[in-house]
């Protein structure tokens, strides 16, 4: 590939369904909820559904799972769970009880209410990259750390694309803030710059409590709307093997109370964090979140949660994480069954552990992605711009990866299956006979626009075409794409009196000190 600054600009064809909105960079669908018909891929037999469900339980009863947060231990000992220090057993009576509470569908309401999401059931979701330290683009050419500006363009392409619904952790680090204050920045970069569902960290109560007041300030709402319904959510991994660790288990617990959205992925890689056998790793990872929903439900029954998987391997030459693997692919497939099994909603991940937007990338990130597909995944994180196995947030990686996510919403669209005797086609068929072409008749005619998915990064042009436009490379076709839209993108509209409560605040909490930084 040559240098992409000196490449000629090309824009993006027209994507199934959707007209270009006037002053758009391109033509993509529209704002929608996919719904996943399919039936799933279930590699389990029954009996194998039930073996790994009695190897959970058994991690649980017999060898417990440590909680480094003493709030929770003596909440769950108050709910009759033995403990041993640190080491919670839980039987297997209060979790199944503990299961029964759980909705299998619930909403998140941003300060947007048009951009409502539904999590559960069939629908299928797809959020940014979150938390990568480092950032790669074509124009800088190599890898650095993260700042406030690359932050904004990221969210900036989250707002953007309408097949990414919801803005989950800050899709790159921004290292130029300090870390005490970061949250607030970047907070109130997230609610001016998207309406999409918000996301906190739970790192530490600080953190949790301003970023629930943000969300609120932003709806404009009162104490008591923010926790009628859920607005927000959080995600806490475990500390594999066998491990909550303080933080993440207090603000698991704050917004548990205050009933928003809560996610649980433990973090299990085969042949490193859990067992080598994908059997073992995703009974282990199914034993780490189960117990964390119990939590939950105990603290607030009907609590909206959701059980995510991130089971892969690791590269047994290096200890490197892979991602997009066979293994990886059938441990997502797996975990779907076990959480119908349960009635839980299910997250994954988009992911892959190549370094820059190439083949391996796209394949890698694909793999992922269908195998969310396979298994019924309610939510897709890291759904666009990943690279480096979670360390490096990339533009070009986003949009590339929005082409997948637009392709699979499509997939989806039940036109496509259709056997209506408009779609059987019986009378064109008779008017072509056997010879001709479908390019002229009436049925192609009144059809042609909409019948098939339209790209708006790949190029279908044969060679000689696709080098007298400039013979420009996919990334670099996405880098263009990011230029333009950065340069031409909107804010969301926000009441002026909001922003001003919302500045307000972020002020007088750097002035307060933020969040500590030492746990």
């Amino acid at each position: 590939m040559v240098d992409v600054m000196t490449r000629k600009k090309r824009g993006g064809g027209r994507a199934g369904n959707t007209a270009r909105r006037k002053g758009a960079v391109i033509d993509q669908m529209s704002w929608r909820m996919p719904q996943n018909t399919d039936r799933p891929t279930e590699p389990l037999s029954e009996e194998g559904v039930q073996a790994i469900h009695e190897a959970a339980l058994h991690i649980l009863e017999e060898i417990g799972i440590a909680f480094l947060n003493p709030e929770a231990i003596a909440i769950l000992k108050q709910a009759g769970c033995k403990v041993d220090g640190e080491i919670v057993y839980f039987g297997r009576d209060f979790i199944m009880e503990m299961l029964k509470t759980v909705p299998s569908e619930f909403t998140l309401t941003p300060r947007n209410p048009d951009r409502t999401i539904t999590v559960g059931g069939k629908t299928m979701l797809f959020g940014n990259v979150s938390s990568p330290p480092n950032y790669y683009d074509m124009e800088i050419g190599k890898k650095v750390p993260g700042t406030r500006e690359m932050c904004r363009n990221l969210l900036k392409l989250t707002q953007y694309f309408n097949c990414i619904h919801f803005a989950g952790g800050y899709p790159v680090e921004p290292v130029d803030i300090h870390a005490s204050v970061r949250h607030l920045d970047v907070l109130y970069d997230k609610l001016t710059l998207t309406d999409k569902v918000m996301h906190a960290y739970s790192l530490g109560k600080e953190r949790v409590e301003d970023v629930m007041e943000m969300v609120r300030i932003a709806g404009g709402l009162t104490h008591e709307e923010f926790e009628a319904t859920p607005r927000m959510y959080t995600n806490i991994n475990s500390t594999s093997p066998l491990k909550h660790d303080y933080p993440m288990l207090d603000g698991w617990m704050r917004l548990a109370r205050r009933g928003q959205g809560l996610v649980v992925t433990p973090f299990t890689l085969a042949g490193a964090m859990a067992p080598v056998t994908m059997a073992g790793a995703v009974a282990q990872s199914i034993a780490e979140g189960l117990c964390a929903i119990a939590l939950a439900q105990w603290i607030r029954p009907g609590v909206p949660c959701v059980i995510g998987t991130f089971t892969s391997n690791v590269d047994m030459k290096s200890g490197a994480p892979a991602f997009g693997t066979p293994e990886y692919m059938r441990a997502t497939q797996m975990t779907g069954q076990l959480a119908r099994f349960y009635g839980l909603p299910m997250r994954s991940s988009g992911v892959c552990a190549a370094n820059v937007p190439d083949g391996q990338a796209m394949w890698e990130t694909s793999n992922s992605l269908w195998a969310a597909v396979q298994s019924g995944t309610n939510m897709v994180y890291h759904a666009a711009g990943w690279l480096e196995g979670g360390l490096i947030a990339c533009p070009e990686k986003f949009i590339m990866d929005c082409e997948i996510l637009q392709q699979i919403e499509r997939y989806f669209e039940p036109e496509i299956v259709a056997t209506t005797p408009d779609d059987l086609a019986l009378d064109a068929i008779a008017e072509v006979g056997h010879s001709g072409h479908y390019f002229g008749i009436q049925h192609t005619q009144d059809r042609y626009e909409t019948a098939f998915y339209q790209p708006f990064l790949s190029d279908w042009k044969n060679f000689e075409g696709w080098e007298a436009a400039g013979a420009m490379w996919t990334p670099e076709r996405a880098h263009l794409q990011f230029k333009d839209i950065i340069a031409s993108f909107e804010e969301p509209p926000m009441d002026v009196a909001i922003r001003d409560e919302l500045a307000d605040f972020v002020e007088r909490r750097k002035r307060e000190g933020g969040a500590p930084t030492d746990f």
